[in-house]
């Protein structure tokens, strides 16, 4: 069997220009940083959310604390992977989600059941005052009524094929492909 075809979407200077983009219309959209967490969803979605911390520090000159829901638990298809699924850490900052504006964020948006696992997961810990959803990209195809509130990039994108997010915390380096022909 051949391997996928891949289409370079984003480049690593896209992706950082992408992500600086969405972390100013996070400051816009919050208003009250000292109310502000941003939990990034295992794998990517974590890497992602501590980037737009970062950059939002840089530019109003306060740390954003951030966190990481490993959703594996809440998936509604957990029987689909086995038997022994692979567990990662859920670690939300010390001071709690309760009366906070907490930012999911995710790598890429596709039928919506990541992040209404996200939501079951976060619902566990705590009531926030207003959860927001951002992702690098929305690739379309939802099957459940969930939309982000920030977008980095909308891709219209087959059926078969597949968006991949890279970030150099975990890939080497950071962009966005199409894996055509490759569905998950």
């Amino acid at each position: 069997m051949a391997d996928p075809q891949r289409e370079l979407l984003l480049d690593d200077r896209m992706v950082e220009r992408v992500l600086a983009r969405m972390a100013r219309e996070i400051v816009e959209q919050v208003g009250e940083l000292d109310q502000l967490l941003l939990i990034g969803i295992h794998r990517r979605g974590v890497d992602l959310a501590r980037w737009l911390s970062e950059e939002i520090g840089r530019a109003e000159g306060t740390a954003i604390p951030t966190g990481s829901l490993d959703i594996t638990l809440y998936r509604d298809d957990l029987m689909a992977i086995g038997p022994r699924p692979i567990v990662g850490d859920t670690r939300l900052p010390t001071h709690g989600i309760d009366g906070k504006t907490v930012v999911i964020v995710d790598d890429v948006l596709y039928t919506g059941r990541t992040v209404r696992a996200a939501l079951d997961e976060l619902a566990d810990f705590g009531r926030p005052r207003r959860i927001l959803l951002c992702v690098l990209v929305d690739r379309g195809g939802r099957e459940l009524p969930i939309h982000a509130d920030i977008i980095g990039k909308s891709f219209t994108v087959a059926g078969d094929d597949r968006i991949e997010v890279l970030v150099s915390g975990i890939d080497g380096r950071s962009g966005v492909e199409l894996v055509k022909g490759a569905k998950r």
